[in-house]
């Protein structure tokens, strides 16, 4: 059974750092490509990084691009994602997916 479990999330300052990180079970991690996205409440989910299977190939929007990294260890079937110089409107539910699988979500709220 896939499960994906999200941590790191909490209350930063604007310009503050969080690691967010996904623990994934029940399949074999490094055959998967992963994903992180993002929602805030009557929005679409947004998504904001992405990596390959063995970590070398990694995409985000424009929205994000120089302030999140997303990085992977095969080794402990985990996903990360860096994200610096947060801003209030970076506040939202982040979740992770592998293939059609979901974690439950992890809350980043960006405030002073």
């Amino acid at each position: 059974q896939v499960q994906l479990v999200e941590s790191g999330g909490g209350l930063v300052q604007p310009g503050g750092s969080l690691r967010l990180s996904c623990a994934a079970s029940g399949f074999t991690f490094s055959n998967y490509a992963m994903y992180w996205y993002r929602q805030v409440p009557g929005k679409e989910r947004e998504l904001v990084a992405s990596i390959g299977g063995i970590g070398i190939f990694t995409k985000y929007p424009d929205s994000v691009k120089g302030r999140f990294t997303i990085s992977r260890d095969n080794a402990k079937n985990t996903v990360y994602l860096q994200m610096n110089s947060l801003k209030p409107e970076d506040t939202a539910v982040y979740y992770c997916r592998a293939s059609n699988s979901w974690g439950q979500g992890t809350q980043v709220t960006v405030s002073s």
